[in-house]
């Protein structure tokens, strides 16, 4: 006999609530009578797994064609299960959710937690290295009206380690990335969950994507991890460049910007970036480094680079370095180095008194860096802690004079949901020295520092700068947020001490061409009224190649 909707329900000895039912998946429909007897085998497991050891089913009545009523005696219900443990070394730690009662050979847990319990003993298992560890209860005995007596028994095998890896579709990746950038070792025990978080952090690189998590061949004496990568163009490219004639000089003067990152284009992760900057008239800038990890596949990795700085016709300063950075763990470098500044006094004459003077300077450097990233186009990199200290010598004329630079720089990503999010960025910067001059100082404003100002337009011996966002996510290609900035600085040449405020409104979109992002931002000092006249756009594109 066949049906559309036969129904099937349940009665006991005693009266069962709504909510009981639902936990055994009531209502109960199914298309032929065939299904019912399974039906009921299923309903009786489920109440066994409730505490109702001994239920039973009486009978199976016939109401009509459409509607059956099954009739069950569930007799005691048993709460609790004491657990005796014996001699295994359990991890009560992934377990303590559960537990209600504990001495040293046993522990007690609510009955309908038991599936739970075994479970999470074996994914703790799994952690240290025995994929296939499986834990049951046995000699299931009745202690009293409540509880129930069980042995815990685990069948266990050996701890697997890895023995090698393997990395598919991308046959010329940087082997050393997985080593010291993501922390896959050979001879580390296995553990799947963190294979998979190491596997997402390769995949933050930028220059490769994990197609699928990695999986593992286990063997009877070995055990090998394979990764499926596939590499990806990350070459960024942003610029705009323009070229005009100087009206007192009739030279012809370059101005715009031109911002080139290359990586990877050699398949060891090697990283170009090139940074030019003028408007024309007042400030060129000029950056220029590379930075080549890992070498001779070791956890040193080597950076160079050249920085010229050029303002109208008052001075230029050229600042070269050199890094040696050792990876510590997958999120934390440091590094040690060399730095010199030397810059030119580009005025006719020199007047007694000036605050700009020619300059030698050199430093031994020292500092580190943390990166947690997280899987999003627009914001890459979750928290970022930047800290590196200068000493050394400034040497102007014949007078040698001790100093001390130091900086730090902090951002962070508050995800308060899939859409909303609230991003604070601190930068800082201070110069210890006997005396100070113009073209020695530290330079911010603009996009990366203080928005609503002109780029490098402020000079400081000291300054702080905080920059939060209020972003909205509408989708992967669209977000909004917020401005708010503020910054304190000093600049002892002159004996100013001033605070800085901006405030403002901007957008990222993502293009066919890259990500822009745009800012509109009004900045104001402390004692300065807000005048519109002052806001400031901030534009940038990013396009990938």
């Amino acid at each position: 006999m066949c049906s559309q909707n036969i129904e099937l329900k349940i009665d006991s000895e005693t009266p069962l609530s709504e909510t009981f039912l639902d936990s055994l998946g009531a209502p109960f429909y199914f298309e032929i009578l065939e299904e019912l007897q399974p039906k009921t085998d299923t309903i009786t497991l489920r109440l066994q797994h409730l505490g109702y050891l001994d239920v039973s089913l009486e009978a199976i009545q016939k109401k009509d064609d459409s509607l059956y009523l099954a009739k069950y005696l569930l007799g005691n219900r048993w709460r609790e299960v004491e657990i005796h443990c014996g001699d295994f070394d359990l991890d009560f730690k992934t377990i303590e959710l559960y537990v209600s009662k504990k001495t040293d050979s046993t522990f007690t847990i609510p009955l309908s937690l038991t599936q739970k319990t075994l479970l999470a003993l074996s994914k703790a298992k799994a952690l240290q290295g025995d994929p296939f560890a499986s834990f049951q209860l046995t000699q299931i005995e009745k202690k009293d009206l409540r509880t129930l007596n069980a042995q815990l028994t685990v069948e266990t095998n050996r701890v697997r380690k890895i023995d090698n890896w393997v990395v598919k579709g991308y046959e010329k990746f940087p082997i050393s990335f997985l080593k010291y950038h993501a922390g896959v070792k050979k001879g580390r025990v296995f553990n799947q969950s963190k294979l998979i978080a190491q596997n997402e952090l390769v995949d933050g690189l930028g220059f490769v994507d994990a197609l699928k998590p990695p999986e593992a061949l286990f063997k009877k004496d070995s055990t090998i991890v394979y990764f499926y990568f596939k590499k990806r163009t990350f070459n960024h490219f942003d610029g705009i460049l323009g070229f005009a004639t100087n009206e007192n000089t009739q030279k012809l003067e370059l101005n715009g910007y031109l911002d080139l990152e290359l990586n990877n284009n050699l398949n060891f992760g090697e990283q170009l970036k090139l940074v030019y900057k003028a408007d024309g008239r007042e400030q060129q800038n000029f950056e220029a480094s590379t930075h080549m990890p890992f070498l001779f596949k070791t956890p040193f990795s080597l950076s160079l680079g050249l920085k010229i700085f050029k303002r109208d016709s008052t001075f230029a300063t050229t600042e070269q370095l050199l890094k040696l950075h050792y990876q510590t763990s997958p999120k934390i470098t440091v590094y040690a180095g060399y730095k010199t500044y030397e810059s030119s006094n580009l005025l006719d004459e020199t007047l007694a008194g000036s605050l700009v003077e020619n300059f030698n300077s050199r430093y031994l450097l020292l500092g580190g860096k943390y990166t947690k990233r997280q899987k999003s186009l627009f914001f890459p990199i979750k928290t970022s802690i930047y800290l590196e200290s200068e000493v050394g010598k400034r040497k102007t004329g014949l007078e040698n004079q001790d100093q001390i630079r130091l900086s730090l720089e902090a951002k962070h990503n508050f995800n308060l949901s899939y859409n909303n999010s609230i991003f604070v960025q601190s930068t800082n910067s201070y110069l210890n020295s006997g005396n100070y001059l113009a073209n020695e100082l530290f330079r911010f404003g603009g996009i990366n520092t203080l928005r609503g100002f002109n780029e490098n337009s402020i000079d400081a011996s000291l300054f702080s700068t905080i920059n939060t966002e209020y972003r909205y996510l509408f989708n992967e290609g669209l977000y909004v947020h917020t401005i708010l900035d503020a910054a304190y600085f000093e600049n002892e040449t002159v004996g100013i001490q001033e605070r800085l405020y901006s405030f403002g409104l901007g957008l990222g979109l993502n293009t066919n061409a890259g990500i822009l992002r745009l800012s509109l931002a009004n900045g104001f000092s402390k004692n300065q009224a807000i005048n519109a006249s002052n806001t400031k756009v901030h534009l940038s594109l990013s396009a990938s190649f």
